[in-house]
């Protein structure tokens, strides 16, 4: 599916194939948002082929006869297993941030949860995200608490409608 991001240039959203692993992971390496005190969460994390074809995953594209076109610009892993559907990840490719990427990748997001029949979806934000999953609706229902050395901090939890 064709979007227009917020600066007018059209992103594709599709499902993600093993293909991309590659690009995912170097995505989450790569984003300043885990820099400093957050580094060890991403530090030689990977999202292999076989999370990709396990779960819901999806990337957001610039088309291909762009400059840099077919560049992933962000993606988002929803996971729909019991007890209620959790967003485990979504990043937003730090040269794309301020476009409206994410938003599109929330909305997609909210939109596959509400087709396999969910009514909102569990979020464990980055701490500094929190601000941006409020402003697309969620509410605060907890604090989920550090899991060192991995995560060694306590982390919002919130509940996210599938009905924007």
């Amino acid at each position: 599916m064709a979007r227009p991001g917020e600066d007018g240039a059209r992103v594709t959203i599709r499902r993600a194939v093993a293909r991309d692993a590659k690009r995912l992971t170097a995505l989450v390496g790569s984003s300043r948002a885990y820099e400093g005190r957050y580094a060890s969460a991403v530090e030689g994390y990977r999202v292999g082929p076989d999370y990709i074809e396990a779960h819901q995953v999806h990337v957001a594209t610039e088309p291909a006869q762009l400059p840099g076109g077919g560049r992933i610009l962000g993606f988002y892993a929803l996971l729909l297993t019991p007890p209620e559907p959790e967003l485990d990840l979504m990043f937003v490719a730090d040269c794309a941030q301020g476009r409206g990427i994410g938003r599109l990748l929330a909305r997609h997001m909210q939109r596959t949860a509400r087709a396999a029949g969910a009514e909102r979806v569990r979020v464990v934000s980055h701490p500094p995200a929190e601000g941006f999953y409020t402003a697309m609706g969620a509410t605060r229902t907890g604090t989920d608490l550090a899991h060192p050395p991995a995560v060694p901090w306590d982390r919002p939890e919130l509940t996210l409608p599938t009905t924007p």
